[in-house]
């Protein structure tokens, strides 16, 4: 019995039998929603290996560089030379260390 209306559940009331009824819907219920296949995953792509890159593909490359082997070169002997630090406040180069911070 799937269909019943208001006159039904009045009548299974009055009898005492709605209680019982309401329980084996909810079991019915139950029974059908557990029935149901359960989702299958699809199937992985041929070649699949977990954690790499997909057959056929690689990582991406670097990036090209934009300095020259010369500005590296100049880059290591600003740094050698100590320009631009804290120590030449005026970035020639030449400039004497301060002593500040220290004893």
């Amino acid at each position: 019995m799937t269909d019943f209306n208001e006159a039904d559940i009045a009548a299974m009331r009055k009898e005492g039998d709605l209680r019982g009824f309401l329980r084996d819907q909810l079991r019915a219920g139950k029974s059908r929603t557990g029935q149901q296949p359960a989702v299958k995953p699809p199937p992985k792509p041929p070649g699949y290996r977990v954690g790499a890159w997909p057959a056929g593909a690689r990582p991406p490359d670097r990036p090209p560089s934009r300095h020259t082997d010369q500005d590296w070169r100049y880059a290591i002997d600003a740094y050698r030379a100590g320009h631009g630090s804290d120590k030449d406040p005026c970035h020639c180069g030449s400039c004497p260390t301060t002593t500040k911070g220290t004893r």
